[in-house]
């Protein structure tokens, strides 16, 4: 297998869904001559020319329309919002529509759409750029919404996530493109839906998280082992539909839980794996859970974003804090 970056990997899949499968096709600003904001499409468009891969205006209702459009009539699109924060016009597209048409025609229709979109902050970008608003969605049911945290499961998620007959939110964190490297297997493969990892095992807590958070996560959990604090950490991966067992069967065996996430605390998505917590494994409970999230304020200007963003230190803290309740 070869070593690649997330965005390495992301290209290679959807290079492979281009030349797979001629009912594919990838729609976006500057997807194509310019290959994305990111480079993630970069020189698609030149393979597979440009009725394929096609460069759009600067309109995300626009683009969620016409890829709606598409896969109501037997293509599958692949929708790039350049970043999460400019999804906002095209939310009335995807509640009123998309994750709606297979319950309002009684599954005569499907929407075999998937979205992705960059999110998340640590890169120093602008205003409007760094939001994570992956909450908002979860609270769609018809629309299912995946974030990878490493270059094997972002190829092997968008990969499953277009076969899949129903519309998906491809949520890829910016700070992880090419933060890190992992192999990569160069032939098609798929990461299930709905499947959560277990990326590190442990005793003593129950580290929740996903995205760019998992090497904060893996992290903290490396030097609290120094501390003779054992660790284990699970990757959610598939934010809707939720799957909480592996986390419920690990709770039970640490008695303990942290979740973190990078999206402002209140009405974060850790709240919903808190209560489910509460719920399934109460009883288990040496302590409350404990969640790591950034303040609820809009996010801030690129000189303070450290300081707002969970970090090793703050997380390491909240075990520690849970660890002596």
């Amino acid at each position: 297998m070869k070593q690649m970056t997330m965005i390495q990997a992301l290209q290679q899949a959807m290079d492979g869904l281009l030349q797979s499968d001629g009912g594919v096709v990838i729609l976006g600003e500057d997807v194509g001559k310019n290959g994305g904001v990111f480079r993630a499409t970069d020189h698609l468009q030149e393979k597979y020319g440009e009725q394929r891969v096609i460069d759009t205006p600067l309109a995300e209702s626009g683009i969620i329309a016409t890829a709606t459009g598409l896969a109501l009539n037997g293509m599958k699109p692949l929708a790039e919002i350049q970043f999460l924060g400019f999804i906002y016009p095209a939310y009335d597209q995807m509640m009123t529509h998309v994750s709606r048409i297979r319950s309002r025609t009684l599954s005569k229709y499907t929407v075999p759409l998937v979205i992705r979109a960059p999110y998340g902050g640590g890169v120093r970008a602008p205003e409007i750029h760094s939001d994570s608003t992956e909450a908002l969605f979860t609270h769609m049911p018809g629309l299912k919404v995946v974030v990878p945290s490493t270059p094997y499961d972002a190829k092997g998620l968008l990969i499953a996530a277009m076969q899949d007959p129903d519309p998906v939110l491809f949520l890829e964190p910016i700070r992880s493109y090419r933060s890190t490297r992992g192999e990569v297997p160069e032939e098609m493969y798929e990461v299930p839906l709905g499947e959560p990892a277990l990326r590190r095992e442990g005793d003593d807590v129950t580290l929740i998280g996903w995205g760019a958070m998992m090497p904060i996560l893996l992290e903290a959990a490396e030097r609290l082992a120094e501390e003779a604090i054992q660790c284990e950490v699970i990757d959610v991966r598939t934010l809707y539909p939720f799957e909480p067992e592996l986390i419920i069967q690990s709770v039970k065996k640490t008695s303990r839980a942290v979740v973190v996430h990078e999206a402002q605390l209140t009405s974060g998505f850790g709240a919903e794996i808190s209560s489910q917590i509460q719920e399934e494994a109460f009883l288990y409970l040496r302590s409350p859970v404990a969640r790591v999230a950034s303040y609820d304020v809009p996010y801030p200007f690129f000189a303070m974003e450290q300081d707002y963003l969970p970090s090793v230190d703050k997380v390491m803290q909240a075990v520690r804090e849970t660890m002596t309740y």
